[in-house]
């Protein structure tokens, strides 16, 4: 992060628009394993444990989709501005939505 590739900088991951979310959804996650953890501690059943494990995955998948799409914006944002980028931009971030829904 932060360093050249010869063709573009990154800007480092504190400057990224989606950072302050990221860092939300984390800390929102870095409890709920402790609550899982929890819960296997006092025996919940296993068909909770693993919904509630199902639902950490879909907030990492979403927190790995906004760090994704700074790091692309981040490559493709200082790149020159015509339509041919803006559908090529869209078109990604549409593959990448479903990919990651």
């Amino acid at each position: 992060m932060g360093k050249s590739n010869g063709s573009h900088t990154h800007a480092p991951a504190g400057k990224h628009k989606n950072t302050p979310l990221v860092i939300n959804r984390l800390s929102r996650i870095e409890g709920h394993i402790r609550a899982i953890k929890g819960m296997l501690e006092d025996g919940k059943p296993c068909a909770e444990v693993l919904i509630q494990l199902a639902a950490v995955k879909s907030a990492v998948r979403k927190a790995a989709q906004a760090v994704l799409e700074d790091h692309i914006e981040s490559c493709w944002g200082h790149a020159e501005a015509n339509s041919q980028n803006d559908r090529e931009w869209r078109s990604l971030k549409e593959a990448l939505d479903q990919y990651f829904d």
